[in-house]
């Protein structure tokens, strides 16, 4: 009878563990990546109150004494001023004030007091004479015609020919003559360094002759009309016929 006879092997393998040495170590792994930053977490409770801080005898620690309120020092010196700010924007324009109080009575110019109504003077005197009239003085009148003020307080007298400052100020003086023969008239004051002189040679009708000055006189300073020998003819001193002359003056502020 035939048949087969197989072979049968029969292999075994046993495993035995190797010895590593020192060249067949791994390697080390590389770092991970850096994750995503994490939310903020919750605020926390407040903590209590800290104690009242005591004075402590001895040194204290620097850190601990920045921590300690002080009291309040002294008031430093005053800085210097700093600059100068730029100016501002016109603001607009206010409301109009109320009305003031009325002020006290005013005073006149005149010394004393007195009422400024005071403050007025004015004259005009004419002489009437068939005499010449003398040299070097004073021309006197008969009564003016206008003397303000009146009484005993006036600044022009007739009599003696003066016009008297009593308010200090600005005056305008003038005056008009009329005569047969030739005349010469000075305004004289003590306002002047010279007398102011005015003639007329007119031989052939009647002589007129006028003049005027305005002078700045103070309180007591004169004024007054004078007769002055210049050209006249010896005969012209003794004429006997009417002559006329008028002075007038008044304050002009």
């Amino acid at each position: 009878m035939g048949g087969y006879y197989g072979l049968v092997f029969l292999v075994v393998f046993t495993l035995i563990p190797a010895r590593c040495d020192e060249s067949c170590g791994g390697r080390d792994g590389r770092a991970g990546e850096a994750g995503a930053p994490g939310r903020d977490g919750y605020p926390g409770a407040k903590g209590e109150e800290g104690e009242t801080a005591v004075m402590l005898e001895g040194p204290v620690d620097e850190v601990v004494l920045r921590r300690l309120k002080g009291e309040a020092g002294g008031r430093g010196q005053q800085g210097g001023m700093g600059p100068k700010g730029y100016q501002g924007h016109l603001g607009a324009a206010g409301q109009p004030g109320e009305p003031g109080r009325p002020g006290v009575e005013g005073k006149g110019i005149i010394s004393g007091g007195q009422g400024a109504q005071m403050a007025r003077s004015a004259f005009s005197a004419i002489r009437t004479h068939n005499s010449y009239p003398g040299f070097g003085q004073p021309i006197t009148y008969g009564p003016a015609v206008v003397n303000t003020p009146e009484g005993d307080d006036k600044d022009f007298n007739e009599a003696t020919g003066h016009f008297t400052c009593r308010v200090p100020g600005v005056y305008y003086f003038t005056f008009h003559s009329m005569a047969k023969v030739s005349m010469c008239l000075n305004i004289a004051s003590q306002a002047l360094t010279n007398s102011l002189g005015f003639c007329d040679y007119n031989r052939n009708t009647d002589q007129v002759l006028s003049g005027g000055v305005v002078l700045q006189l103070t309180a007591g300073q004169k004024v007054w009309l004078e007769s002055f020998r210049d050209q006249q003819r010896p005969d012209e001193f003794r004429d006997s016929r009417d002559k006329q002359i008028i002075f007038s003056g008044f304050l002009l502020f």
